[in-house]
């Protein structure tokens, strides 16, 4: 992609009849982090979708599976800031969120605002952090807010928390809260890399390539926050009509409905749905929604949402299986 294509990228969002600026925005992202990132389109993809969508995404996965650096790409390659929070069992809302510091010279309190005041968070071994603390979290993701010392006061737009959690150790974790995973649009379980794709990381590594300082210097924004905010709103005017919204409504039932799942998915549920398949339309370059935009969202929207019945765990049944089975039991419109 050109230098002109990314400056019409950023200029065609201001014009409402075109929506192919957003496919073209995709080709560029996936363009610009190809040198570096092996794999995880499918991650790349729904983080795009979630930034247009205005949501938030849960990664699952092992350590060293890149899950940082496509976050910290993905910020700079949409000229966003980019902010860190490490999970810790110390971690304190304040950490987060920001805090007012006593000034004895000047005699009055200053606002040190925290990471939570960027475009792109990225909230690491999340399940590491106290309940009380990961509750600082829901104001911001959910009102894009914060409140410090009882002033509100506006998280940047765009904003995204791009969340993860290992799955596979335990100790010294803590489940995330109820209300907490509802307020994730996406969920997503990363998967090991194919034997190419790891012959492709040691090659790289071994011929100094896979160097972040090296690979960010590379890095050219093809748009800015306010490009994205008019991408968002374009988004948003994406046409879904009556039949999708059925096709959504008698998926989310499905779920509440279950034998197997004791609570099933909330309205939440619903809500990012019809704003991840406009995403995903919008990524197509499409200005309406089709079936298969709903079915590639389902997995990454309900997997998160699901609570099995005791019975149903002790016999081994997996929330994918279950997400499968109803999408394939679901007429189609």
């Amino acid at each position: 992609m050109t230098d002109r294509d990314m400056d019409q990228t950023i200029d065609y969002f201001g014009d409402e009849e075109d929506i192919s600026a957003l496919a073209r925005l995709h080709t560029a992202v996936d363009s610009a982090l190809s040198p570096f990132i092996v794999g995880n389109q499918d991650l790349i993809e729904l983080i795009l979708i979630a930034l247009l969508a205005e949501g938030h995404i849960l990664i699952e996965g092992l350590p060293g599976t890149a899950k940082t650096t496509i976050a910290k790409a993905i910020a700079k390659v949409t000229g966003c800031e980019f902010a860190r929070i490490q999970g810790a069992v110390d971690l304190q809302p304040a950490d987060m969120i920001g805090v007012r510091i006593y000034d004895q010279q000047s005699c009055e309190f200053n606002l040190r605002k925290g990471p939570v005041f960027t475009n792109v968070l990225l909230a690491d071994e999340m399940n590491r952090v106290h309940p009380k603390a990961q509750s600082a979290f829901i104001e911001a993701m959910s009102e894009r807010q914060a409140t410090i010392d009882g002033i509100t006061l506006p998280v940047p737009r765009p904003f995204i928390v791009i969340a993860t959690q290992n799955s596979f150790e335990l100790e010294g974790t803590f489940p995330l809260i109820e209300a907490q995973r509802d307020r994730f649009m996406f969920s997503i379980g990363l998967s090991p890399l194919s034997p190419d794709e790891e012959l492709a990381v040691i090659k790289r590594a071994s011929d100094g390539t896979l160097t972040w300082n090296r690979f960010a210097e590379t890095l050219q924004p093809v748009t800015s926050p306010e490009g994205l905010q008019r991408a968002i709103e374009r988004v948003s005017r994406v046409r879904m009509e009556d039949p999708i919204h059925r096709y959504i409504r008698d998926i989310i039932i499905a779920t509440r409905n279950h034998p197997d799942i004791g609570l099933g998915a909330s309205t939440r549920a619903s809500i990012s749905f019809v704003k991840g398949a406009k995403g995903a339309a919008a990524l197509a370059g499409r200005t309406y929604v089709i079936p298969d935009d709903v079915k590639k969202i389902a997995l990454s929207v309900l997997i998160h949402r699901l609570y099995l019945t005791r019975e149903a765990e002790i016999e081994g049944v997996r929330p994918g299986d279950i997400i499968r089975d109803i999408m394939d039991r679901i007429e189609v419109p």
